[in-house]
């Protein structure tokens, strides 16, 4: 299909998915260089709707991914930039008293909208990061006591910079378990490098992000279909059992002092049944799960004390549960 055409997705067509998946990736790509496998993520992540966490130093094109992404999938796209004295109102929004008409009126926040990136969440200080809470697991925030739907496609791409170590503020547990994926943005191999400065050093202002020419390819009629092709796809019982025994290790484990939730399950299985819908499958394999399991796990679960004596990490941990426990066949 030509790429600005809108595509047309059925509910019951998983290679519509398929090929909606692939246009979305080559559409990103137009403006941000050998990130395919984060593309692919973060479109699991809308299909299974969930929210994802994107840890990596600065000028690695977390920024710009998102906004490509929010543009070729049709999604409005709304950004706060935090700082420490950052408050809920700033974020929510507020019910300001209208003196003309005698009552109040709702000033929405900027979390209204569809794709909301967090830049540096990290910095957000405990109280702004719990109003956060209710938006991402209901999909709607509570202001003067009265409850407002969000978009039923909202979701959250956050960011956090490892280095800085001043002025920032660790998300809770509650929070992290809140997102589907944590997602490691690494610098770029050698000859993505070179490309990006072949492509972006010859620029001398800052691009917009339609200077890529980047076409919206999807809308939301697109996207809530193929939502509802995913939820289609088949989770055997020998795939649900897998998960569980992986979940399960990871509390048994002498590596890690806290294992993962039942909520990780519950997301691994989802986003599975995502990646299965953009392979083109209409089932559920191992290899899903696999490949899914170290985004999922890596900020669910805490090394013990040992393990981080003996300077093993977190994916080192996850790889040696996937090898010990039997794949179904």
């Amino acid at each position: 299909m030509p790429s600005g055409r809108i595509f047309s997705v059925t509910a019951s067509s998983i290679d519509s998915v398929r090929a909606l998946g692939a246009a979305i990736e080559a559409e990103v790509a137009k403006a941000v260089i050998g990130q395919a496998d984060l593309t692919r993520m973060v479109t699991i992540a809308l299909l299974a709707g969930g929210h994802v966490l994107l840890e990596g130093p600065p000028g690695t094109a977390k920024t710009l991914l998102a906004q490509a992404f929010a543009r070729a999938v049709g999604l409005d796209f709304g950004r706060i930039q935090v700082t420490p004295d950052l408050m809920p109102g700033d974020i929510l929004g507020s019910n300001l008293f209208n003196f003309q008409t005698s009552s109040f009126t709702l000033t929405k926040g900027p979390i209204f909208t569809e794709l909301l990136l967090a830049d540096e969440i990290n910095r957000t200080p405990p109280k702004t990061q719990a109003a956060l809470l209710e938006a991402m697991q209901e999909r709607r925030v509570t202001l003067g006591g009265e409850p407002h739907a969000l978009s039923p496609r909202f979701t959250v791409l956050a960011t956090q910079n490892p280095i800085e170590q001043q002025g920032v503020y660790p998300l809770p547990e509650a929070q992290l378990d809140r997102f589907l994926f944590k997602l490691v943005v690494d610098y770029p191999d050698a000859d993505a490098e070179r490309r990006i400065v072949t492509e972006h050093g010859g620029r001398f202002r800052t691009p917009a992000v339609a200077d890529f020419g980047i076409e919206r390819i999807a809308d939301a009629d697109a996207i809530a279909a193929a939502i509802d092709a995913t939820a289609t796809v088949r989770l055997a019982d020998e795939i649900v059992d897998y998960i569980v025994r992986l979940i399960r290790a990871t509390r048994a484990s002498p590596d890690l002092e806290c294992g993962a939730s039942p909520r990780a399950a519950t997301l691994l299985a989802r986003g599975a049944c995502a990646a299965a819908a953009l392979d083109g499958r209409d089932y559920v394999i191992p290899d899903d799960v696999q490949r899914l399991a170290a985004g999922v796990l890596r900020h669910r679960v805490i090394l013990s004390a040992a393990a981080e004596i003996e300077g093993r990490d977190v994916e080192q941990v996850v790889a040696a549960l996937l090898e010990r426990e039997e794949v179904p066949r």
